[in-house]
């Protein structure tokens, strides 16, 4: 009989911006999450990218990768994701290709169609975006054959990454992604912190099509999730506040750096509800140590992910470092009773 695998734990960061922080104190925020991360053994720590956003600093995601992979030791760094439409396939290439020597074994790629902005930015940065979105499986499979040691008798190379082995993970939030990755026989990471409509669905498809490849031999998924834990619920719920009024915000154009947290008033619950927000926000795992053990549990079983990709959206960097040791004990605990 196979042994049962540990369920791997991760974190994504987006490097939100607090009011009354600078971009500098937020990015050095994300390294000491990283280090955070990396002393409670969590396996990886991903970095979105965004544009055109005065409240998210994750822009730039491989110089960010490049910052945290040089400043720790062993946690896995990666791109949770790349944007592929905004980019060439080739750059792309080149820049992980030369991660991947920096810092060996330690670098992963995780691939995305979204854009990652609105629309009059996405046109700003390429002008081709939506031929290049509808074209993602054919961008990704550029990616795959300038890595590919194959390639060396190319005409157009990226000799730089040619045979370094980077991981790649196809990102998604709908079952499109989950097709594209069962074919490509690669990992899948699904945005289920803020797209959960489809998690299930696409799980069910992913599974049911992968097809075995070079990269791995069986099917790989993870889930992202949002984590609040502190010492008790009602103090875990204080600081998802933040996250709630940042969504608002996003839902009424008010991008603003993320607020402080507050009391959870009647109106915030009751934004909280409201359909659109709460079914984004249906995979929050809020409370205390206890309460969210036995949400993650539950979460686990039924989605039977190989992986949960955590997103913390805090205001302070104190209680994210907090939350992140809390969840490591959850995960260790939970893979324990396995």
């Amino acid at each position: 009989m196979k042994d049962k695998q540990d369920i791997a734990y991760s974190i994504l960061e987006l490097a939100i911006v607090s009011q009354g922080n600078t971009i500098k104190q937020t990015l050095n925020d994300s390294l000491a999450l990283a280090r955070e991360a990396e002393a409670n053994n969590y396996k990886r720590i991903w970095f979105a990218e965004h544009h055109n956003s005065d409240s998210i600093a994750s822009s730039a995601t491989t110089l960010l990768i490049g910052y945290v992979a040089e400043n720790t030791s062993t946690i896995r760094v990666g791109s949770g994701g790349i944007m592929l439409p905004n980019h060439s396939p080739l750059i792309v290439a080149e820049q992980f290709g030369t991660l991947a020597h920096l810092y060996p074994n330690r670098i992963d790629m995780g691939l995305g169609r979204a854009p990652g902005t609105d629309q009059a930015t996405a046109q700003a940065i390429r002008s081709d975006f939506m031929q290049l979105a509808q074209r993602f499986p054919q961008e990704v499979a550029k990616i795959q054959q300038y890595f590919s040691p194959e390639n060396k008798s190319a005409t157009v190379r990226a000799s730089v990454a040619e045979g370094t082995g980077v991981p790649l993970y196809i990102l998604g939030s709908s079952t499109d992604s989950a097709h594209l990755a069962a074919k490509k026989g690669l990992p899948y990471a699904f945005a289920s912190h803020f797209a959960s409509t489809h998690l299930l669905n696409a799980l069910r498809i992913y599974r049911q099509e992968f097809q075995p490849s070079e990269f791995l031999e069986e099917a790989y998924t993870m889930a992202g999730v949002n984590v609040y834990i502190a010492d008790t619920d009602e103090e875990a719920e204080r600081l998802f506040t933040s996250l709630i009024r940042m969504f608002v915000g996003v839902f009424t154009g008010a991008r603003d750096p993320l607020h402080p947290p507050t009391d959870y008033t009647e109106d915030l619950r009751e934004m909280f509800q409201h359909p659109s927000l709460h079914q984004m926000l249906k995979y929050s795992f809020v409370g205390s140590k206890q309460t969210v053990k036995k949400e993650i549990e539950e979460f686990l079983g039924q989605t039977r992910v190989n992986e949960l990709i955590a997103v913390s959206t805090m205001y302070d960097i104190h209680d994210r470092l907090k939350s992140a040791r809390l969840f490591a004990e959850i995960m260790v605990e939970i893979n324990e009773g396995r």
